[in-house]
């Protein structure tokens, strides 16, 4: 890839960043829907004949700075936190391919120093 080529692909990278940082909030982690078990005695989840756990509910776990955390989400927030979640995957993959151009513009420079 030539120079005028590399420059315009980080400046793109750099634009589409910037363009999903106002979007709104990213959350990281994973979405999973769950049904629960509550313990009960004679709640309806632990019949013996035909058990119906509680659920479902949305849980999203993550890990920031080291700890692994995780929060349940209401349905109302669902769609919300699905968004944000979207958002911050994008974020992450983008901001990976930003960083591998520069890897890529500084090993092109680096050859070119080498030849001189």
């Amino acid at each position: 890839m030539g120079k005028k080529n590399e420059a315009k692909s980080t400046n793109e990278l750099k634009r589409c960043l910037v363009a999903l940082l106002e979007e709104g909030p990213m959350i990281p982690g994973s979405i999973k829907k769950q049904w629960n078990v509550c313990g009960m005695p004679g709640c309806r989840c632990k019949d013996a004949r035909e058990p119906k756990k509680h659920g479902p509910y949305y849980q999203l776990s993550f890990t920031l700075a080291g700890k692994s955390t995780s929060m349940f989400i209401k349905d109302a927030e669902y769609k919300q936190m699905r968004s944000a979640n979207d958002r911050y995957r994008k974020f992450r993959a983008l901001g990976s391919e930003l960083v591998q151009a520069y890897v890529r513009k500084e090993r092109e420079e680096r050859k070119t120093r080498k030849r001189h």
